[in-house]
């Protein structure tokens, strides 16, 4: 899990003429992309980064030199390794270690994959993945949830969507 890339921003498109592109933020926003540097693997190096005073971010990369350079990372995802993040407080956890995991009810019995975790408000929600395709969400809260590691995540059975 320590070495799973976690993504941070996405490219937008392309700002002005000079190679700045704008950014949407995840997580934590701005301040917890500033930190880092490096990116994809070493693939871009940030040298700049400003808030565009709407909820993104406008970035320079060194290795980006003009606008079409910068157009052409339009949808290209920032990611550092998982262990480039803060060390997390107990109970605390980053969506991205729980996507894949497999899903298993307390009774031992194999549903499927978290395809997604969101929240819309009142609390984290994942998503799971049967091996039919079919989807349904589960609310993460310790009754639906009794745990996770970094291997399975458990669902109590009376939350799976038959």
């Amino acid at each position: 899990m320590q070495d799973k890339p976690v993504t941070l921003a996405a490219v937008a498109g392309a700002h002005g003429v000079a190679g700045e592109v704008r950014l949407k933020l995840f997580g934590e926003g701005l301040e917890g992309l500033r930190p880092h540097k490096s990116f994809n693997g070493g693939a871009l190096t940030l040298s700049k980064v400003r808030s565009d005073n709407k909820g993104g971010a406008i970035a320079r990369f060194a290795e980006v030199a003009d606008r079409t350079a910068a157009e052409a990372l339009r949808g290209t995802t920032l990611t550092v390794p998982r262990s480039a993040l803060p060390a997390l407080e107990e109970g605390e956890f980053y969506h991205s270690d729980l996507l894949d995991l497999p899903v298993i009810t307390d009774t031992g019995e194999e549903i499927g994959r978290v395809c997604a975790v969101e929240n819309f408000g009142a609390t984290d929600i994942v998503e799971i993945e049967k091996p039919d395709g079919k989807k349904f969400m589960v609310p993460l809260t310790e009754q639906a949830v009794p745990s996770w590691d970094a291997t399975t995540l458990v669902v109590s059975a009376d939350f799976v969507d038959s």
